[in-house]
């Protein structure tokens, strides 16, 4: 699970790429769903599919 201050900056992050996306008109607006999502839900993908994390479960 993903301690608060890591959801807020991934889903900020995320956030931000998916508006720089959008003014640029390039589709790597999509790559910012990705931790915007992570930051949304608190699923990180890495640690559960990968068990490449370092947070404990």
């Amino acid at each position: 699970m993903l301690s608060k201050k890591t959801r807020i900056i991934r889903a900020l992050i995320g956030l931000a790429i998916m508006i720089a996306g959008a003014v640029f008109d390039s589709w790597w607006g999509l790559v910012g769903l990705v931790p915007f999502v992570v930051g949304v839900t608190g699923f990180c993908p890495a640690c559960y599919f990968l068990n490449r994390c370092s947070l404990k479960r």
